[in-house]
């Protein structure tokens, strides 16, 4: 008999959600595949904002510091109607830097290079994408996951994760089988997590519902373009009565722009570099502009939808495979790195011994999340609002209520000095960073059986006034107390 390949997470879909929880589980040493039908890495500017806190997680992961020297602010945004100016501002309100939050802006950086920094560090921690590899079908028990997996059937695709298309739906334990030909091998996992993109097929295959709509009047043509003739400052954006949007976006680090296009109901655009020149003629009534080359192109419909669940035992979905939002604040991407970011540590801490009701709070806790910025985006799409605040950056995002949140836990515990009972001063991002759980208490960390790895920190003062501040692996508070005993009670639930 052939021996089975064995692993502890396939994950399937190699977007910036998939790459993140590679990397989380990977720096935890937790054994793993990742694997994308793409026959090689997706280009295009897509997802194109990183918000303050995905900046902040991508800090934990190792990776901000090869973001920051070819990522910028928005530049100022210059709206006109025809050749006539009649708004100039920014999207942003500029804010600098503090010691609370190191960084306080969103940040272009195309998501073909997020993607690529991603796959760079994967690669530092002895991981790899697989591409050209199929998810053909899967079959899940009490102990795990037979996954069948096929290679040389990948074609290009513009989903950037787009990988296991083709399975077909299966039964309630999430069999099927894929279409096309190519080799096929058996894999066996202790869980599966697919972040196959809003068109997943593993959540089509496991029968999980996505309640929401797609406006099929509300069109974009999108288009990473060279352009000669046009100044890369702002933020450029024609409307012409009667016939529509256009808006250049020039993107960070590169020589190009991302082209964005409203399209009117029952037209079919024309995605060709001579199409992307006249639609930009015709609305920006220009013509000393020349579109020099077309790198990249793909016809968006507003879609806005939620999985009504995020888990079938041992399969789990992440990023655009449970939430897909209209484009409006940025949420998407980012929505989906803090899928990952939550996922990877529980993940690894089950595998680790945790108890498994603890992969419950996966859902618990992300959903709701989902939900809220579902609203959040829809609210700005509907407006047609161009300002953005506070309210986008998702630093606020937390987990209060949630189970794993006790006495006072769930907030993100922000960046600092931290003056420490020896005299020391550290920075609380430093003391954070790394998979381990951060204690701050002038008391050891209680030991407990099969527990997590725990580093313990004794502040100068009670951090928050509490004894005892347990700070989770993903950067939130799980339990401030004065009782040792709650602390070490925590601790056996992680």
């Amino acid at each position: 008999m052939t021996d089975i390949e064995k692993t502890d997470v396939l994950i399937v879909g190699a977007g910036p959600t998939g790459l993140t929880l590679a990397v989380e589980l990977a720096r935890r040493g937790i054994r793993h595949r990742i694997v994308e039908r793409a026959p090689e890495p997706a280009y295009g500017s897509k997802g194109k904002g990183l918000q303050p806190r995905t900046l902040e997680i991508f800090d934990d992961l190792g990776v901000t510091g090869r973001i920051l020297p070819v990522s910028t602010l928005y530049p100022p945004l210059r709206v006109r109607i025809g050749r006539v100016p009649v708004y100039q501002g920014r999207m942003h309100k500029l804010a600098a830097a503090t010691d609370a939050v190191p960084y306080p802006m969103v940040l272009m950086h195309p998501q073909w290079r997020t993607e690529a920094v991603l796959r760079e560090r994967l690669a530092e921690l002895g991981g790899k994408v697989e591409y050209g590899v199929e998810l053909a079908g899967f079959e899940q028990d009490a102990q795990g996951v037979t996954a069948r997996l096929r290679t040389g059937t990948g074609r290009g695709t513009d989903a950037g994760g787009g990988a296991g298309r083709g399975m077909g739906t299966g039964s309630g334990t999430g069999t099927g089988t894929g279409t096309g030909t190519g080799t096929g091998t058996t894999l066996r996992a202790g869980y599966l997590v697919a972040a196959d993109g809003g068109k997943s097929t593993v959540r089509k295959a496991l029968g999980i519902g996505f309640t929401g709509e797609t406006r099929e009047e509300e069109r974009m043509a999108l288009a990473d373009v060279r352009v000669e003739g046009l100044g890369r400052d702002h933020i450029h954006v024609w409307v012409r009565p009667g016939k529509g949007m256009i808006a250049l976006y020039p993107m960070a680090g590169t020589d190009s722009f991302q082209l964005l296009a409203s399209l009117r109901p029952g037209v079919t655009p024309d995605l060709t570099q001579a199409g992307f020149q006249r639609l930009f003629r015709e609305r920006s009534m220009l013509r000393g502009v020349r579109i020099t080359s077309l790198q990249w192109s793909s016809l968006y419909r507003v879609n806005i939808r939620l999985a009504d669940r995020y888990r079938v035992g041992r399969v789990f979905l992440a990023g655009d495979a449970v939430h897909v939002h209209s484009p409006a604040g940025g949420q998407g991407l980012n929505t989906g790195v803090q899928d990952a970011y939550n996922l990877g540590w529980k993940l690894a801490r089950v595998l680790g011994g945790a108890p498994r009701a603890l992969l419950d709070t996966y859902e618990e806790e992300r959903r709701p999340i989902a939900a809220r910025v579902l609203g959040l985006s829809t609210d700005l799409h509907e407006k047609k609002s161009i300002k953005r605040d506070e309210e986008t950056y998702q630093l606020n995002v937390g987990y209060r209520g949630s189970s794993l949140a006790r006495d006072g836990g769930g907030d993100r515990v922000p960046d600092g000095p931290l003056r420490l009972a020896d005299g020391s001063v550290a920075r609380m991002f430093d003391l954070l960073r790394g998979p381990h759980f951060t204690l701050l208490s002038p008391d050891p960390a209680p030991v407990v059986p099969g527990g997590p790895e725990v580093r313990a920190y004794a502040p100068a003062e009670p951090y928050g006034g509490r004894r005892h501040t347990l700070v989770r692996p993903d950067g939130y508070v799980g339990i401030a107390t004065d009782s040792p005993d709650e602390l070490a009670a925590y601790l056996a639930l992680v």
